[in-house]
């Protein structure tokens, strides 16, 4: 009896449970059928997105293996140095051959007038005049450097393309139901979250800009030497004993660098200053040394002293004792 007991209660506190659930289920959905158009701008909302978002998926998926070399995203950046006789002549040339190609020069620093001319030039030109470009850089002189590197950005490239249609779609359909707002409050609302899509949209198109600029104009830095400037090294060589000698070495000859400047700055100050002090104190010395009285000895001034008397010897027996050898 209080097992059958124990089951009915059990029965009728779940079927109480179940009956609780569906109330709450059936005003919840009646709610958010009398809401307006906010619940059902997001219900038509995530239906595009999603839609959008697997058609764009399945694109890039099919399209990226397929890619050929000539059609995929890569960036093209180089390093030339060159020794050239005449540093401006060649710096001259450089800025012909980056116009011929279509390009142009986007940064310039040159030095002169330390007794050695160089320059570092860096030059944008289209990826697919990289090659000649450099080639003819090369020319200008004598080639001590080069370096080629290549970055493959096909894949994000792939991923902003589809993450700007899903993000436009997005911004469309916030716009449409910006415009069936009825109420004050999902005018707020809708205008926010629409103002915060077109952001994350421009966002993902100043990327994709940035990318099509850096795939479409290979970048080249050209470094000129003149005969007289030294050799641009790789500090890219692991540390050691050597290099720390080496590194200690050179601070030590730029310590004794920066001594000498300062004390060949002082140095005229010194001269100018410190001789005529220094003449200065050697005449007051001089007077003071002149007028000083001469002070004579003590032994000058002193009476003989008396002569001490002088007794004549005791005569007498002598001493006893052991008698003298004689001579």
């Amino acid at each position: 009896m209080r097992a059958r007991r124990t089951y009915l209660l059990g029965t009728v506190m779940m079927a109480g449970l179940l009956l609780a659930g569906c109330g709450d289920g059936a005003s919840d959905d009646a709610q958010s059928s009398s809401g307006g158009a906010p619940a059902v701008g997001m219900a038509e909302q995530a239906a595009p997105d999603a839609a959008a978002g697997k058609e764009m998926g399945q694109d890039a998926q099919a399209q990226a293996p397929d890619l050929k070399v000539e059609q995929r995203s890569i960036i093209y950046r180089g390093t030339v140095t060159v020794r050239v006789d005449s540093v401006e002549a060649a710096a001259g040339q450089a800025t012909g051959i980056a116009k011929t190609f279509g390009g142009f020069v986007s940064g310039d620093n040159r030095s002169s007038g330390s007794g050695s001319d160089t320059a570092t030039m860096e030059l944008r030109v289209p990826a697919d005049k990289f090659a000649n470009a450099v080639e003819q850089l090369s020319k200008l002189g004598t080639e001590e450097q080069r370096q080629i590197n290549t970055e493959d950005v096909t894949d994000q490239t792939v991923d902003l393309d589809a993450r700007i249609t899903v993000q436009q779609a997005r911004v469309d359909s916030g716009r449409k139901l910006l415009a069936q707002a009825k109420s004050l409050n999902d005018l707020v609302m809708l205008e926010r979250e629409v103002a915060t899509r077109e952001s994350d949209l421009a966002s993902l198109q100043a990327k994709k800009r940035h990318l099509a600029d850096l795939t479409a104009l290979s970048t080249i830095t050209v470094t000129l030497l003149d005969p007289e400037a030294a050799a641009v090294t790789d500090d890219d060589d692991p540390p050691g004993f050597l290099g720390g000698l080496g590194a200690g070495w050179n601070a030590l000859l730029a310590s004794l660098k920066v001594l000498l400047t300062v004390l060949g700055a002082l140095l005229p100050w010194l001269v100018a200053f410190g001789l005529p002090v220094w003449a200065v104190i050697y005449a007051v010395r001089w007077y003071n040394r002149s007028r000083r009285p001469v002070v004579q000895p003590a032994a000058a001034y002193a009476t003989p002293a008396a002569p001490l008397p002088q007794h004549p010897p005791v005569s007498g027996p002598p001493a006893s004792g052991p008698p003298q050898p004689k001579p």
